[in-house]
């Protein structure tokens, strides 16, 4: 089976610093994949590398089998690459309704020819507005869709970016610590959400609380140092004497 997404030898270097080193990671189509490590070890920047925000210094990159190495950032999210970010990267004074609506005419333009595109308010865009009002309602934003973000709870916000993520109707959402500065509640509630989502996207999170990673994620992949220590199943992972010494916090003999 094609990966839905994979590196092959993937290496970043800024100047002598080596922050990837030959990750060979595959991410297999409708993949629940947490990416774990200690500070430092290089997972924000593979995130940004898979991304095109940072391009790689040898190695490549494919997206169902086709190589999008040298494809920049904005046609790899047309192509399927959709990502949230660790600081909330929204806009403050639309609606949660307004800000996704307005993501899904963006899309569907960019199916038109450049000769017919043509330009209509809101008002007049029904069906990306009922498409956007339901995806705000998988979302559990619904009852808030009107008010302006900057209104919304910290963790309602974070749900707002995934809905913005997931309005380009991606193959692969890539989530940088999600649940990144939210109560334990509202964590517990973004992560039911995320289990909800269809089985044709495809998720790799990096995420720090290990509780919500061993109860969401099927496959993990442990870095260190910008290489791939291990990857397993939670079960694996939590065995795995390595991962305790340089991660979870347990030496053994």
């Amino acid at each position: 089976m094609t990966p839905a997404l994979e590196t092959l030898d993937l290496c970043k270097s800024f100047g002598g610093l080596k922050v990837t080193r030959n990750l060979n990671l595959t991410i297999a189509p409708g993949a629940r994949h947490a990416l774990i490590g200690p500070n430092g070890a290089g997972k924000t920047t593979l995130i940004n590398l898979l991304t095109g925000v940072v391009r790689e210094s040898s190695g490549s990159i494919h997206l169902n089998g086709a190589d999008i190495t040298h494809v920049k950032p904005h046609e790899r999210v047309r192509r399927g690459v959709s990502r949230t970010f660790q600081i909330n990267t929204l806009f403050a004074q639309l609606s949660a309704l307004e800000a996704v609506t307005n993501v899904i005419c963006e899309r569907e333009r960019e199916r038109l020819n450049v000769l017919q595109r043509r330009f209509f308010p809101l008002s007049q865009r029904r069906g990306e507005i009922d498409e956007a009002f339901e995806l705000l309602e998988r979302l559990k934003l619904a009852d808030d869709c009107l008010l302006q973000t900057r209104y919304l709870a910290y963790g309602k916000q974070r749900l707002l970016e995934i809905a913005l993520a997931l309005a380009g109707r991606p193959t692969v959402l890539l989530l940088d610590e999600p649940a990144a500065g939210i109560p334990e509640g509202e964590s517990d509630e973004l992560f039911a959400v995320l289990a909800e989502l269809p089985r044709g996207i495809s998720i790799l999170l990096i995420e720090h609380d290990m509780s919500l990673v061993f109860r969401f994620a099927e496959r993990i992949t442990v870095m260190v140092d910008g290489a791939e220590l291990v990857t397993g199943t939670p079960q694996e992972i939590a065995a795995d004497a390595r991962v305790r010494e340089v991660y979870l916090g347990t030496r053994h003999d």
